[in-house]
């Protein structure tokens, strides 16, 4: 693969394990775990790649309102995956490896053992660098935004901030991904063409991927080619053609 552009981080919409699962007549629940076995596999993918970021949509703020059985069932496989990573041995890989989980999104919702396991795999790994791989759990974008706006003004009304310190670089610190960079690349799988309310302000240059393969058929093999058309696109942010092709550095 061409090393030029290569991403700094990738965001994925994994989309499709309950429609991998229908096909197959199996329940939903199947569908999920099946993803999770291809979570591990792209983590992996990634971290070989020497890909530093990479941000994973596992369950979305609106997730919540979905039968009790299936939201349960997201649940324990969360803590399934955590449990794995959670062994001496994978610690010591992710040590090895410099992986960092992290976790984004609200997680007022998720059970005290599940919380339990997430802190602790923070605090394990929070040294390692430079591989971060972040679960978005439990997240809405338009919450996230909702809530930095809050804090900001928590901030200004405490006289911690002035209004007219307030800039784009200022606000992305009050996100949940404050120290991350935006993504370079969002893809999605299933070949539904939306967002679904992920990372709204922080894709805002993002290049997109969209596959019709549903996320427990994505393998590393096509991750290569998203990024290999990733690497064939000229982003411009704003300027033209002319103007990135003069720039001695280029955008």
């Amino acid at each position: 693969m061409i090393r030029k552009a290569f991403p700094t981080h990738i965001a994925f919409i994994m989309d499709g394990n309950g429609r991998w699962a229908e096909q197959r007549g199996l329940n939903r629940l199947e569908g999920h775990r099946e993803g999770y076995r291809t979570l591990r596999k792209i983590v992996e993918t990634c971290i070989d790649l020497g890909l530093r970021y990479a941000t994973f949509y596992a369950f979305s703020k609106e997730n919540w309102n979905r039968p009790k059985e299936e939201v349960d069932g997201l649940q324990k496989l969360l803590g399934e995956f955590l449990d794995e990573n959670l062994t001496d041995e994978k610690i010591a890989e992710a040590r090895e490896k410099g992986m960092r989980f992290r976790v984004i999104g609200n997680l007022s919702g998720i059970s005290d053992e599940l919380r339990r396991k997430v802190e602790e795999i923070l605090k394990k790994t929070r040294d390692n660098s430079p591989h971060h791989t972040i679960i978005a759990f439990g997240y809405g974008s338009r919450d996230e935004i909702i809530r930095a706006v809050r804090n900001i003004l928590t901030d200004i009304k405490a006289k911690k901030l002035n209004v007219e310190d307030l800039t784009e670089e200022l606000f992305s610190r009050y996100l949940f991904t404050s120290d991350i960079p935006d993504p370079d690349l969002l893809v999605r799988t299933s070949g539904e063409y939306r967002i679904s309310n992920f990372l709204l302000y922080q894709i805002a240059y993002s290049e997109l991927y969209i596959t019709p393969t549903l996320w427990p058929d994505f393998g590393p093999d096509e991750l290569i080619r998203a990024i290999e058309e990733y690497q064939s696109r000229e982003r411009r942010f704003g300027l033209t053609s002319a103007q990135i092709k003069s720039s001695p550095k280029g955008v």
